[in-house]
């Protein structure tokens, strides 16, 4: 768990997906009058290990490989996709269910049991990117529980940030709903102030 996912309070259980998601920053919007830079935290093989290793997903497998850091982008880029459709469209969309189906299948699990905890899944890979069979475990375990229809992505184009939806309906369209939310209610003001016109 990341400092970032205990101040916004997403729980144990869905913290690597969260975290992981949003290693991917492509939020472009002023602030205070400063324009929030885009970043990747996974700038290369070198970076994603240490992220995992942060997290105590580590890499003990040997070193991340080009080809490894590959398939853990493309695992990404399919939560990202899967996350900014809305819940209720998410098992209907079958294209994107099929990308996310396709990057989930380089991390095969495995049920083990588990003495005083019954039967639990477990990475089957045996190398550096096992760690991130956490993802799959995590998405596994929420949809089962239902708690992964509450992470969501912003619906501010400029934003995108991955976010807990902590409302007791579950209707949060944005992350901050004082930073986002008012951009956005703001910008829809003036347009109708300007078709008023």
């Amino acid at each position: 768990m990341s400092k970032e996912s205990r101040k916004f309070q997403v729980p144990d259980t869905l913290a690597n997906v969260y975290d992981f998601a949003n290693t991917l920053d492509v939020r472009h919007f002023m602030h205070f009058g400063v324009e929030h830079p885009e970043s990747d935290e996974l700038g290369g093989p070198k970076e994603l290990a240490d992220w995992m290793r942060e997290r105590g997903l580590g890499a003990e497998g040997g070193r991340v490989t080009p080809a490894m850091f590959e398939t853990a982008l493309r695992l990404r880029g399919a939560l990202r996709a899967y996350l900014q459709c809305e819940p209720a469209e998410r098992p209907r969309n079958r294209s994107v269910l099929g990308t996310l189906n396709e990057a989930l299948a380089p991390f095969p699990l495995r049920v083990e049991a588990r003495a005083g905890r019954g039967a639990m899944l477990s990475a089957a890979r045996e190398d550096a990117l096992a760690g991130l069979s956490a993802i799959a475990i995590e998405l596994h375990d929420a949809t089962l529980v239902g708690t992964l229809d509450r992470l969501k992505m912003c619906a501010s184009e400029e934003c995108r940030r991955v976010f807990f939806d902590r409302s007791k309906p579950s209707t949060r369209r944005w992350c901050m709903s004082t930073l986002c939310g008012n951009r956005m209610k703001t910008r829809a003001y003036r347009e109708r102030q300007r078709e008023a016109k």
